[in-house]
């Protein structure tokens, strides 16, 4: 296995978690009572037990860096997550950041934001 590093985000339920996540593409790599850990191709997430999560309160975020963030992007909107500036689950429209890439963003059921970024050839 190669060198890694892989975001720790809450959940106020491992199975919401793992239903919401598996819809586009993530799989269980491992599981317990206490923490949860997902993968989709490369990708890797984290989960931690935080039953006492209030989204609403949440500053917990990530970067998800794709090859192709409008796959990525479409297959959660597939889901049935709406592009909004309120509620959870929640996406913002892939675009040109002022820092010069495409991303767009999904803000999970917990209120955890990922940063979806299109990798940089």
């Amino acid at each position: 296995m190669t060198d890694h590093a892989a975001p720790n985000l809450p959940s106020r339920d491992l199975d919401v978690t793992v239903a919401f996540y598996a819809a586009f593409g993530f799989e269980v790599a491992y599981r317990d009572d206490g923490w949860l850990v997902m993968h989709r191709g490369g990708l890797r997430l984290e989960f931690f037990a935080f039953p006492d999560l209030v989204p609403e309160h949440s500053s917990f975020m990530c970067s998800v860096r794709v090859d192709d963030v409008d796959e990525l992007y479409g297959r959660i909107r597939q889901t049935g997550v709406v592009e909004s500036d309120a509620g959870f689950p929640r996406l913002h429209p892939v675009r040109r950041q002022p820092w010069g890439q495409r991303a767009g963003f999904l803000i999970d059921p917990d209120g955890t934001q990922l940063n979806l970024i299109e990798n940089v050839s």
